[in-house]
């Protein structure tokens, strides 16, 4: 397998993978691929509230996964959670890149399955929500970490959408019961600590 990335590398072009932080003994070069193909697919992307290159926020993501599991599959599928979603690849895009099929899977399986002519938000949350319950336990990890990040960024920077988005959240958390316990007990503790600071 690391031949092949290194290969793959070479392909694209790719010799120098963005800092990410992440130590792997056994899968460095396909977490090093993995970072560095999500950092082209999105390419001048920003953040919303913080004009960050959106790259920061898949790496928070797979670093925050990468202290829960050593599994390169889930850590890789961190960084490219949003590709789908957000950008021009597909899911057969990620599999034609040389990843295994279960980071495609995984990739897949954050990604939304609503779209705008579902309904109102509020039905087009519960879509995605229902959805993501049936997840498996790695996407679940990954969307807990995707979950704690935005909602840092939300609560300092949302302004008025940030009680929508956190109300939101609470309902997600509630069926992502398979996820990294750790993870969990996280998002609870923001969700939590928001409800409590903005009720009094």
């Amino acid at each position: 397998m690391y031949g092949m990335i290194k290969t793959i590398m070479g392909e694209h072009g790719i010799t120098k993978p963005r800092h990410h932080g992440i130590v792997s003994k056994r899968s460095q070069a396909l977490i090093d691929f993995a970072c560095r193909y999500a950092t082209e697919a999105h390419g001048d992307q920003k953040r919303k509230y913080t004009g960050e290159p959106y790259i920061v926020h898949p790496i928070a993501v797979a670093k925050m996964v990468a202290s829960v599991t050593y599994d390169c599959n889930i850590i890789s599928a961190a960084f490219l959670h949003d590709v789908i979603e957000d950008t021009d690849i597909t899911y057969e895009d990620i599999f034609e890149a040389g990843f295994r099929t279960e980071i495609a899977e995984y990739v897949l399986g954050m990604t939304d399955v609503s779209v705008l002519s579902d309904g109102n938000r509020a039905t087009r949350k519960k879509m995605d929500r229902d959805h993501l319950a049936g997840q498996s336990s790695q996407v679940q990890t990954i969307k807990l970490a995707d979950l704690i990040d935005n909602s840092k960024s939300i609560i300092t920077y949302g302004g008025s959408f940030a009680p929508i988005y956190m109300a939101e959240k609470r309902l997600l958390i509630e069926v992502l019961t398979k996820g990294d316990a750790s993870l969990r007990e996280t998002a609870l503790d923001i969700v939590n600590a928001y409800e409590e600071n903005n009720n009094e």
